[in-house]
Parts: C-alpha cells; structure tokens; sequence
C-alpha cells in the first residue's frame, strides 16, 4: 500500500505504536504540568523575568552537554530501556519538587537543581524516542507516525498546562507536583509494556569519531542543516514561553488559569495542523511551505509580544503554534528519511540539541533580555529577528526551499566507513 493510499490512521493498528502513544501522552502532560508549577512558582517567590530565564538555562546546560552522548547510547543499547530509565529519573524529579512545596521550600535554587538532573534525563531521552518511531511502523507510513507523534505531543501540550492550572489554582504546586509525578510513573508502565527490542543499531566501537559522527552528517546533508537551523534560530529569536507568567500577570492581568491558557494556545493550533497532516500529507512544494510557516510564526509573535488583549493573545499564539507544527513535521520527516538507522540516535541527538537550544536557551535570551528592556520588547525584538532569519534562510538553502514532496526528498547516504568491530565488544 503507498504512503498516498494508506488510511489515515492505520499507523495505531500496530500494538506498540499505540502504546507508544499513551507513554508519550502520559509523559509530556506531566512536563507540562511540571512547567506550569515551576513558571509560576517561581515568578511568585522571585519576581524576577531573569530568574524565570535561569529555569530554561538550568535544563539546557546539561542537555547541550549530554545530548550527544545520549546519541551514541541510544545507537547502542536498547532504546526502550533507555527510555524507562529516564522517565524514572524525571519521576524523581517530580517527587523532589514535592518535597519541596510539602516542606515549604523557597529557595529557588533547589528548583534549579532538579531541572538540572532532569535536563539531564532529557539528554539521553530525545535521542532514544526520536529513533524509536521507525521500529514501530512500516517505513511507507512513517510520514503519518511523525505527524501521530506531533498530535500526541500537542494534545498534551494543549491538556498539561490547563490542568496544571487547575492543579495549581485549587491544590498549589503541590497538587501540580503530585498530579506529575503520577503521570511519569504510568509513563515508565507503559515504556515497559512494549515489545519492541531495538538491540544495537551501531557496531562502531566507542570513539571521540563515533561520538561526533551526528555533527558530520548533519553538516553534509544540506537539507538536514537547513531545517534544523532554520528551527534552531528562529525560535531561539522568537520563542516567548518563559515570559508568558509576566505577560498573564502585568500585561494581561490574569492568573493562573489565563497562563495556562496561553500556555495551551500555542499547541491548540499546533494540534489542528497535526491532525490535519495525520490526515493529509504536506504534498507538494514542502520547502516553500516551511519557510511560509515560519514566516507566519515570526508575525503572530510580534502580534502576541504587541497584544495587551487575551483572547487576541491567545489567537496570536494558536497561529504561532500552527505555523510551528508544519516546521516541525518537516524537519523530522527529513530527519528520519535521510538517515541510516545505525545513524538515527546520533543525528536526532544533534536535533534536540538544537531544539533545546531554542527553547531552554531561548527562554534564557527572553528572560535576560526582559529584565533589562521589558518583556513586550523582548518579544517583538525577537519575532522581528525570527522574520529576518527566514529571509537569510531561504537565500542561504535553496536546496531545501526546492523541496518538493516530503517522502523522495530524504535519501539515506551511507555513513562514515564504519572500522571493524572489537570482537569483545557486547551487544547494546
């Protein structure tokens, strides 16, 4: 059956796909709970837009310097396991946040701490979930399980932050924190209860060479350079998440519930645009279509960073998570498309890198630069930034704004001559 053909969900008839999915759904609406908590949390206590911005930088640190080793283990061992093991490291952050709010610490720096280890989990995480999906579909309905896996995420997205407003508004963080740490725990239930044994994908032996091979392929393949930079400047100019407590309390005059509310609108319109691609692949003249998507995620930014209004607040920011959702389907189709197995846990790791630099340090950036100009400024600067980058981009990758269809654009090229390998060298 072509990719064309296939029915638009029959990506969950397959056992582990489907359960993949309520793992990922359990896990991402116990971080995004978590986040609502700490954001609030921690703007209540400090007042302070950069104290907000160190909570972004607290993940991103470890991440940035674990991801790649988080690659070549995902290459290496079984990545199901990798993944309950850090959803239980993340389980335990959980538990260490309550015990935070349970014994009325204000210290903030005990918040940081944890966020530390979980950017940590984080690091070996993205890697081994990234390359776990094409284990669990045919390769012709690969395309579908991406934009599946976007949906999962962003239902998540939209669903976590209202509840943890809710939690938070009626229980405070420790309703939030609890309400978390319930959700990792079904999550490593769930990673467990697949079939699925990845083995070892890599047979190179460990080596600085091995370790960095995901930076070589990605530099070599154009198309993979382009859209992952494209996410990576963008939204680190753009992103404007770590300043939506200031923008609910001193802009918008809300409470917890109106930041959950914003924190939900971007994935709203994200998961609209999922479903509808679950539905309906891209098509033709995908490359035109990224780079039009996150023009148009430049403008409904600069509309929100401008915004004294609510509900234009929250349209602004269900466009931008739409305009977002395109981007991100493309990239990680690409992605996934143009690499060897052997490969898909090193090239992914140097993706989230990038991912977390937009985001984490991208909260930074919003953080820092609010505390000395103004959150409205630091957002309309950085979506004007965003606007430009698009432009630089499609002048800079012609290759990638050619694109055409999303299933004959990424080709597998072989990897790095691959030495032999040690005759003690065990399994993953």
């Amino acid at each position: 059956m072509s990719e064309t053909a296939a029915p638009s969900l029959s990506v969950f008839r397959h056992r582990d796909f489907r359960t993949y999915q309520i793992a990922r759904l359990c896990a991402v609406l116990a971080m995004q709970i978590e986040s609502v908590a700490i954001g609030w949390q921690v703007y209540e206590v400090t007042g302070s837009a950069l104290a907000l911005g160190y909570t972004g930088l607290a993940q991103f640190v470890p991440f940035l310097a674990f991801c790649l080793i988080g690659g070549q283990v995902a290459d290496r061992f079984d990545r199901r396991i990798i993944l309950a093991i850090c959803q239980s490291v993340m389980f335990l952050c959980s538990l260490a946040l309550l015990s935070f709010s349970l014994g009325h610490i204000t210290d903030v720096r005990f918040v940081y701490g944890v966020l530390v280890l979980f950017g940590t989990a984080r690091a070996f995480y993205a890697p081994a979930g990234g390359a776990l999906t094409p284990h669990l579909v045919p390769k012709n309905e690969l395309t579908r399980a991406v934009a599946v896996n976007s949906t999962t995420w962003q239902v998540a997205t939209i669903a976590g932050p209202a509840v943890g407003g809710v939690l938070y508004g009626w229980a405070g963080a420790t309703g939030a924190y609890l309400g978390s740490a319930s959700l990792c725990a079904l999550t490593v239930v769930w990673i467990l209860s697949l079939k699925v044994r990845t083995g070892r994908a890599s047979s190179q032996p460990l080596s600085f060479s091995t370790l960095v091979a995901g930076l070589g392929f990605v530099r070599r393949q154009r198309l993979l350079l382009g859209s992952i930079t494209l996410d990576l400047f963008a939204v680190l100019l753009g992103g404007a998440v770590a300043l939506l407590p200031i923008y609910a309390r001193d802009v918008l005059h809300t409470g917890p519930w109106g930041l959950g509310l914003l924190r939900c609108a971007p994935a709203a319109g994200a998961a609209v645009v999922a479903v509808m691609l679950a539905m309906r692949p891209l098509g033709g003249r995908a490359g035109w279509k990224m780079f039009t998507a996150v023009a148009i995620f430049g403008a409904a930014t600069l509309v929100f960073g401008m915004s004294k209004s609510l509900p234009l607040s929250l349209v602004a920011l269900a466009i931008a998570g739409a305009a977002d959702m395109v981007s991100v389907v493309v990239r990680h189709t690409l992605e996934l498309m143009a690499t060897p197995d052997e490969m898909r846990g090193r090239v992914g790791a140097v993706n989230m890198m990038c991912i977390g630099a937009s985001n984490e340090l991208g909260e930074f950036r919003a953080g820092w630069l609010a505390e000395h100009v103004g959150a409205i400024p630091a957002v309309v600067t950085g979506a004007v930034g965003t606007l430009a980058i698009v432009a630089i981009w499609a002048w800079g990758f012609p290759e990638l704004r050619k694109v055409d269809r999303l299933e004959t654009a990424g080709r597998p090229t072989p990897a790095e001559p691959q030495p032999a390998e040690s005759p003690t060298a065990q399994a993953g």
